[in-house]
């Protein structure tokens, strides 16, 4: 994680050096990127549930996440109300963070399709290639399998995508040794004909993710983007469910916003 802020603060600085916005230097396949909108913690209410996720779709974002793995009963109901909640039109994606036993995630992989849920993120443990392997083969048709969020490494990704453990595969530049880290994520997932989203940090990954030829969206979720919009200046905002890099702005096209943040100062 360390050599990520390096490797992304090196690549910006080199940008901004150059007189680019980062996307241009890395070289834009894609004008922005789309996002689902990610919360749906389980410690909210049901209340709380559906007006978060009602409120992405109604911004025009058309897929939502939520958490599901505290309680595996309560989980079935809460993904109903969440589909009440958001309509027939906006995809529903869950995440287990890996709570799941292997038989647990099927039975809850049928039952969840009956909500049409999308994408089921690492219902095991993300360890478990072998188990994310059996999920895979044996959920229903039009729901993904995800996982990849916890890789540090492109050894990493590479084994579980020889796994065939996946649908889309997850990275997060934050943790996988920063752009150059993603980008080799991206260069796996068109080997192996694989989809790849980036995980969290909405902000850090719209100039990158541009320039990921298999990249499928970007987690747009709610604590990240609570933060950037705090700290930074230059941060883009949802426009019709997508993110767009300001060609404007060199580099990642954000700012300090140094007195805001002078109070979280230790």
């Amino acid at each position: 994680m360390a050599i990520s802020a390096v490797d992304t603060a090196l690549w910006d600085l080199k940008a901004r050096l150059l007189n680019l916005p980062l996307v241009r230097l890395f070289g834009q396949v894609h004008d922005g990127v789309n996002i689902y909108g990610s919360g749906g913690f389980t410690s909210y209410t049901n209340q709380q549930l559906a007006e978060q996720l009602a409120g992405w779709a109604e911004q025009g974002i058309l897929r939502v996440k939520m958490k599901i793995g505290r309680d595996p009963a309560a989980d079935v109901e809460r993904v109903w109300i969440a589909r009440d909640a958001i309509g027939s039109q906006t995809e529903l994606f869950v995440d287990a963070n890996g709570a799941y036993s292997r038989k647990l995630a099927l039975r809850q992989a049928e039952a969840f399709a009956q909500s049409s849920v999308r994408w089921f993120e690492e219902p095991l443990s993300s360890d478990d290639l072998e188990g994310l392997r059996l999920i895979r083969d044996r959920a229903p048709a039009a729901m993904d399998i995800a996982a990849g969020e916890y890789g540090y490494d492109s050894w990493y990704f590479r084994r579980m995508l020889d796994a065939g453990a996946v649908d889309v595969l997850q990275a997060d530049a934050t943790r996988c040794a920063g752009f150059t880290g993603f980008l080799q994520a991206a260069v796996l997932c068109e080997a192996h004909h694989l989809p790849l989203s980036a995980h969290c940090a909405p902000t850090l990954h719209v100039h990158v993710g541009c320039a990921a030829i298999p990249l499928r969206h970007v987690e747009y979720f709610h604590d990240h983007v609570r933060i950037e919009n705090m700290l930074f200046d230059g941060v883009p905002q949802p426009r019709h469910g997508k993110l767009y890099p300001d060609l404007s702005r060199l580099g990642t096209g954000l700012e300090l916003k140094r007195a805001d943040a002078q109070r979280f100062a230790a």
